[in-house]
């Protein structure tokens, strides 16, 4: 049996096989969880509706994040097929290609409120959602990464956002760990990995050969690494661990001078 076994999760935010939380979605279900997958827009489901069946998932169901009605639904459809959710992963975040050139100053107002929606407050509404249906003891979990912490040349509005991000983290654990049930909340703050997101960013290819470069283990991470340890943190292995941002990043973040990023 796997640390996993009988847990119910849905995700959000696979886009391909190369996404983190496919790498998630594969750790889940090796350690023997029953999965549920939302997309966004059609093109995302001609590559996430055949990855979910090849988990063994008949939950797979469209949602904009930017938006209550869709995010009340698939909830209501999760409640329906599900009955209750031990985990919920989100792993979902946006910001104009414009918006992640040039200085952080010349960030646009709606570029900014774009990035915030996305990145920051969809998984505040999605967690409000989906805590009703939460058996007692669950966990929810977000991905963040150091340019919350740290300048990161290029990631700019981004960075803004992940930090708003983490303190929603805090805020959240705070909310739901006072209530009858207990659920956990925590972050992965993942080192750069080639994913369709980091590829947006400028300069991404020489920033991860200079992390495998910097960081303690002097090597890369993988979509594994990261579902090795979301598996971990949403699993009863972890029920004392809540409110944290947990680094999965080789070391980086404790590397004296790493101020490279995405």
């Amino acid at each position: 049996m796997g640390i996993l076994t009988g847990k119910k999760v849905l995700i959000f935010g696979v886009a391909n096989d190369h996404s983190i939380a496919w790498g998630i979605a594969q750790a889940m279900h090796r350690e023997g969880a029953e999965l549920g997958f939302s997309y966004a827009g059609e093109k995302l489901e001609r590559r996430v509706r055949p990855l979910a069946e090849s988990l063994g998932s008949t939950f797979v169901e469209p949602c904009d994040v930017g938006n209550d009605a869709d995010i009340a639904a698939v909830m209501a459809k999760a409640k329906a097929h599900f009955g209750e959710l031990d985990i919920l992963i989100h792993s979902v975040a946006f910001a104009g290609r414009d918006d992640l050139m040039g200085a952080y100053h010349s960030v646009s107002r709606e570029g900014f409120r774009m990035a915030m929606d996305i990145s920051v407050y969809s998984f505040t509404a999605l967690a409000r959602e989906a805590y009703p249906i939460m058996k007692p003891g669950g966990a929810m979990l977000t991905l963040t990464y150091i340019g919350s912490v740290r300048a990161v040349p290029h990631y700019n509005v981004m960075g803004v956002a992940k930090a708003a991000l983490e303190a929603s983290v805090r805020y959240l654990a705070a909310d739901f760990g006072a209530e009858e049930k207990h659920v956990r909340v925590n972050a992965i703050s993942a080192g750069p990995i080639r994913t369709l997101a980091v590829a947006g960013i400028a300069g991404s290819r020489a920033l991860i050969t200079e992390f495998a470069k910097s960081s303690l283990l002097r090597r890369n991470i993988t979509i594994e690494d990261v579902g090795n340890s979301a598996a971990y943190l949403c699993s009863d292995m972890a029920a004392g661990v809540t409110g944290e941002i947990h680094y999965v990043d080789a070391g980086f973040n404790v590397a004296f001078g790493a101020t490279e990023g995405e």
